[in-house]
């Protein structure tokens, strides 16, 4: 009896061992891809790394297209613009204005991203459809302060700012749209629940993904096989609520959207490995206000302009057309 009580304990022991050498594991790992995930100084990754994250490399053709469109914007005339956000740090944009605007475009670009990067293929159409454009620069990016990014949970603030800044100075009458890709998809989606300006009469939110917590679980559990327990979720989660503002890893895009008054375009490619097109529907379903929605065959992670670029265009035109005169 007593030979089978030690090898019990000595069991016992084991398995508390492992679960601690786990729960550590765990623990490191769920802090070093939270650190890839913020940080605006990643840590060094791997080779191949970005691959794993997005599911796959987008074809060469699609990566000049972007890389040539990203140099032309950048080269663009603009205006460099600096507020004060909330939190007293200093957001950069980029103003591109066209003669005799019809309405204001508010672009928030995605994570690891720019804004000539993620808007320069579509500049061009804009421009020419009377939209001024400010390309902004998402904290903890780029020229804007912040060591860190918020995955949308901060960034929803500075888009009010932002938006709050075209009302001031361009006036109340004219229009103001919120758009973004990927991360910035998310946050202007997020913005939606937020008290804005009264002639912001529309969003148009491009592969856009649900909240932070559920964007890292499938990165990790189904593009890097890493799994994604509820033990790496509260770890994360107690991490991220010791930053200022960023609030809950949990709270979503869908949670802002079902109290908002403003019209949504959503936009997504049914072959998006990074964020997946479920999440658009998600985000969709839950919309409480006037929307529209684009799913593009075949399309991967932003690449819905590049696919279906006259389509895009049409649903765009549209948008306006029916919600330029206010929401």
């Amino acid at each position: 009896m007593e030979e089978k009580q030690k090898k019990t304990l000595g069991f016992a022991a084991l398995t508390a061992g492992a679960a601690a050498v786990a729960a550590a594991s765990s623990f490191l790992t769920t802090k070093y891809m939270i650190k890839v995930a913020l940080d605006r100084e990643a840590p060094m990754a791997p080779k191949g790394a970005e691959k794993l994250i997005m599911g796959r490399k987008p074809g060469q053709d699609f990566t000049d297209a972007v890389a040539a469109a990203s140099e032309k914007l950048a080269e663009r005339e603009n205006e460099t613009v600096t507020i004060t956000a909330h939190d007293g740090i200093n957001i950069v944009g980029h103003l591109v204005e066209c003669e005799n605007p019809k309405r204001i475009v508010i672009a928030m670009h995605g994570w690891r991203s720019s804004w000539h990067n993620d808007f320069g293929m579509i500049s061009d159409f804009l421009h020419d459809n009377g939209c001024t454009v400010l390309y902004a620069e998402q904290r903890g990016q780029g020229e804007s302060g912040g060591d860190s990014m918020g995955f949308g949970l901060i960034e929803r603030y500075d888009c009010r700012d932002w938006a709050n800044y075209a009302a001031e100075r361009f006036g109340k009458d004219i229009p103001i749209y919120l758009c973004g890709v990927s991360m910035g998809a998310t946050t202007v989606l997020m913005a939606s629940g937020l008290e804005m300006p009264e002639n912001v009469c529309g969003i148009c939110a491009d592969c856009g993904f649900t909240s932070p917590n559920a964007i890292w679980r499938h990165v990790m559990n189904d593009n890097m096989h890493i799994i994604y327990s509820g033990i790496t979720r509260a770890v994360a989660n107690e991490i991220c609520r010791k930053k200022p503002d960023f609030g809950s890893i949990d709270f979503s895009a869908a949670d802002a959207l079902s109290e908002t008054k403003i019209p949504v375009l959503f936009v997504h490619g049914s072959d998006d490995a990074f964020v997946p097109v479920t999440m658009t529907y998600e985000n969709y379903k839950a919309c409480a206000s006037p929307k529209r929605l684009l799913i593009v065959p075949g399309a991967d992670h932003g690449m819905s302009y590049f696919v279906e670029r006259e389509k895009y265009e049409k649903a765009l035109k549209e948008f306006w057309e029916e919600f330029d005169g206010g929401r």
